[in-house]
């Protein structure tokens, strides 16, 4: 279960809690919808298709909030680098996932519920596709 409010997200099995983590979810304009969802897919080394940097051929970040949507071609002589997402859990069909990444302590992803990296493995290692998502306002 996930609370938006509180920006926790509590683990489950079997009635049992067993862990909780402090998250951090969608920020302004890119909320994170509540819903009730089932895990769609999983993979541990996930990389971002829609946000990422744009990088000089040696490597400079040119730009660090890329959102191919808005922007789908690189200037000319820059590469699109996809952001990481370690131990993905998708949970919407647009892509709305849980997974290992930055905790400001407030909203501040793209949508997506981020975790510590040693809570998103442990959440990643114990559930499977089809586990129910609860994501609570």
């Amino acid at each position: 279960m996930i609370s938006l409010k509180e920006q926790k997200a509590k683990f489950y099995k079997g009635g049992t809690l067993i862990g909780i983590s402090k998250i951090s979810s969608g920020r302004e304009g890119h909320n994170t919808p509540p819903g009730k969802y089932k895990i769609l897919q999983k993979n541990a080394d996930h990389v971002s298709n829609i946000y990422g940097i744009w990088k000089s051929p040696d490597g400079m970040i040119v730009n660090d909030d890329v959102d191919l949507r808005k922007q789908p071609v690189p200037p000319p002589g820059l590469i699109y680098e996809g952001a990481p997402m370690p131990n993905f859990m998708r949970i919407t069909p647009g892509g709305v996932g849980m997974h290992a990444g930055y905790i400001p302590g407030y909203p501040a992803s793209h949508g997506c519920i981020r975790m510590p990296e040693r809570m998103s493995q442990a959440f990643f290692h114990n559930v499977s596709v089809g586990t129910k998502v609860i994501v609570e306002p």
